[in-house]
């Protein structure tokens, strides 16, 4: 049972977290809407329009500053009990700081899960703004043409057209990067490929198999028609377009990494990006561990001091994940261990400030 003195705490933990939580998001997506609106009024968008596809950034924009509105909720509940001499009482009464701040680290765990399901929400609200903002044109429903479809084992398709409502494909080439005689480069070109559903399966139509094994080692055959067991993907599933990993859900991306590793690709940034929809959740709590023994450090201080600590540390924070993220997009570290460096970072500052507080 919650007693007296956590109750207000976490009543004044909550309403600043949401406040900033809010607060930020809405005033990013209003500096955004004013820079952009001239070019969105020019794609032929109305205000009302305009209005509705920034809602769908809410999501993202929280996710992001999910961080930073946990460090000004802890700093801030943290420096009004110092002010108010509340900390000293509750010492007095037997309560350590550490026991104090108890709620504040529960809170940001709760914060910390609230952003991975945030996390999960935002790529398709993102997909959703870019629709309405006519940034990204919608999904084709029926046909794509002219494209390059990464599928499993090293192929790459190369399609003309790819008609779903006749299950057809036009003018194809299949392509598999081989590694030697035993393991051959292959690439076949058909002039269309059709899908047979009572089979689940391709066949493909009037065209060339070509076999690499080596230097001067080549072999072709053509075929009036056959089956390519490689090419397994529904009709629909070609229609797929590439996204951005802020598009993409945390599994959805690591199919899309597992895909291009496949391919022979290095998916070193998506990596990262991937890590970072659980490390940037994750430093909520961080940040709660190392926000609140530094808030204490200095209790008397004004709410001008608290804005400071938060804003700074903010900064910080920031510039060393854009610094993480070039580090492991580079390859010259881990992509996992760029991407919770910051944690790790700011984790060994927060044992240090917790072991230094004064309970």
């Amino acid at each position: 049972m919650l007693r007296l003195l956590d109750r207000y705490v976490l009543r004044s933990w909550f309403t600043i977290f949401v406040l900033t939580a809010l607060g930020f998001p809405l005033v990013s997506i209003i500096i955004n809407m004013t820079d952009n609106l001239e070019k969105l009024l020019d794609r032929g968008l109305t205000l009302k329009q305009i209005v509705v596809s920034y809602f769908y950034a809410v999501p993202e924009n929280v996710f992001l500053v999910m961080p930073a509105a946990v460090l000004f909720a802890t700093v801030f509940t943290v420096g009004n009990l110092g002010r108010n001499s509340e900390l000293t009482a509750a010492k007095a009464g037997g309560q350590s700081f550490h026991r104090v701040a108890l709620p504040l680290y529960l809170s940001a765990l709760f914060a910390a899960c609230l952003a991975v399901v945030v996390g999960e929400l935002s790529p398709g609200a993102t997909a959703k703004e870019l629709e309405l903002q006519k940034s990204k044109l919608s999904k084709p429903k029926t046909a794509r043409y002219n494209f390059v479809y990464r599928a499993d084992q090293g192929w790459v398709y190369t399609i003309r057209s790819l008609d779903v409502a006749n299950r057809s494909l036009r003018q194809v080439v299949f392509e598999r990067q081989g590694t030697g005689p035993e393991y051959p480069s292959l690439a076949v070109i058909a002039d269309s490929a059709t899908f047979e559903d009572s089979l689940h399966k391709w066949r493909v139509w009037s065209g060339t198999t070509r076999m690499f094994a080596g230097e001067g080692v080549e072999d072709e055959f053509k075929f009036k028609s056959m089956r390519l067991h490689a090419l397994q993907q529904q009709p629909a599933d070609l229609l797929v377009e590439p996204k951005s990993p802020e598009e993409m859900r945390y599994a959805e991306l690591s199919r899309y990494i597992d895909a291009l590793k496949r391919s022979g690709n290095d998916a070193s940034k998506l990596e990262v990006d991937r890590a970072l929809k659980i490390a940037l959740p994750a430093a909520c709590l961080v940040i709660a561990l190392f926000g609140a023994p530094l808030a204490v450090t200095s209790p008397r201080q004004g709410t001008a001091i608290g804005i400071a600590i938060s804003l700074g540390t903010t900064l910080i924070y920031l510039s060393t994940i854009q610094l993480s993220k070039a580090v492991g997009t580079s390859g010259i570290v881990n992509p996992l261990v760029a991407a919770w460096f910051p944690n790790a970072l700011f984790m060994a500052a927060a044992v240090w400030l917790l072991v230094k507080a004064r309970t």
